[in-house]
């Protein structure tokens, strides 16, 4: 059996802790602490690694090279090199965290891996458009994989161990991304789509089995690690995964889920508080069933929450 992987958690949520600024409605979002706060960004990454998360992801969501032209008159040149730094400072969070360690025993998380954060087009945007695609029957894939391309050519130059592209809202932009991953044979990525409420669709209405499935069988073999739903409430993603390894006895297919805590984001409310009482860890082991081999959590979820996710998955391997 595939082993599990721990993610990290919400960056932002986490980060807030450290900063005490409000990120969100900040153009940028986090990208602007790999400028004006290194050193909170690398804290942040120490959280979850103290938290057991197996996989920490770089500060690179919302980066692109025309956001830091826009609003920080950053040249095109320095603003791509912050995908660098950003590589740098989650190495040096797990260095930190290795010397932390080395004298401890059953470290359960002793080898961490990097993986490199990338958005989709919408989350640059600014305006939530990565939850509903709206962009993308006006954008060529063309242009989503020019856009795309120097920032993955980055993450993978500066050393991430794999690739993160997450919240990917529409169909167009999960195939050229597909597509421009073909450019880069030798590193892997897992494909996490932002989904809608009705429990099998993705953001701009296609079907997530139908696109999630295409991807995994499109791309080169063996270069998409998982597929999955992130930045999702969790009581809606097991309806969406629910099937894809029933009738898959000799193709696994691994799956990544990392959840929101439930909240729901508006540009002109910012988060809305859940009505229900559920918890992202209810379901964990659910998940664990359904074949989730990277679990974690995203918006509004910190490192007591990627605690309490390691916990859950070691009582499931345990069982």
């Amino acid at each position: 059996m595939q082993e599990v992987k721990v993610l990290d958690g919400g960056f932002s949520t986490q980060l807030a802790t450290h900063v005490g600024d409000i990120i969100d409605g900040d153009p940028l979002w986090t990208a602007r602490f790999l400028v004006t706060n290194p050193n909170a960004v690398i804290s942040t990454h120490l959280d979850f690694l103290k938290a057991g998360a197996d996989i920490i992801q770089t500060n690179t969501y919302q980066t692109s090279v025309d956001g830091f032209s826009k609003y920080m008159n950053l040249p095109e040149e320095e603003g791509l090199n912050l995908f660098s730094k950003a590589v740098d400072y989650a190495k040096e969070a797990i260095n930190l965290y290795k010397e932390e360690i080395k004298n401890k025993r059953n470290v359960i998380n002793a080898n961490p891996l990097i993986a490199g954060s990338v958005g989709p087009y919408g989350a640059c945007l600014h305006d939530a458009s990565e939850y509903t695609g709206k962009y993308c029957s006006t954008v060529s894939e063309e242009i989503l994989m020019n856009w795309h391309r120097p920032r993955i050519q980055k993450l993978i130059e500066s050393g991430v161990d794999m690739l993160a592209i997450e919240t990917i809202p529409c169909k167009q932009e999960a195939k050229a991304l597909v597509k421009l991953l073909t450019e880069f044979p030798n590193s892997k990525a897992w494909l996490s789509f932002s989904c809608s409420y009705d429990g099998k669709s993705i953001a701009d209405g296609s079907h997530f089995q139908d696109i999630a499935l295409w991807c995994y069988k499109e791309a080169l073999p063996g270069q998409i690690l998982a597929i999955g739903v992130n930045c999702i409430a969790p009581q809606n993603v097991t309806s969406l995964l629910k099937g894809i390894n029933e009738n898959c006895k000799q193709d696994f297919i691994p799956l990544v889920v990392y959840p929101n805590s439930g909240e729901k984001y508006t540009v002109e409310q910012g988060w809305v508080k859940k009505e229900e009482g559920y918890s992202l860890q209810e379901f964990i082991h659910e998940w664990l069933d359904l074949g989730v081999r990277y679990i974690g959590g995203c918006c509004r979820t910190n490192a007591v929450d990627v605690k309490k996710i390691r916990a859950e998955v070691e009582k499931w391997k345990s069982n």
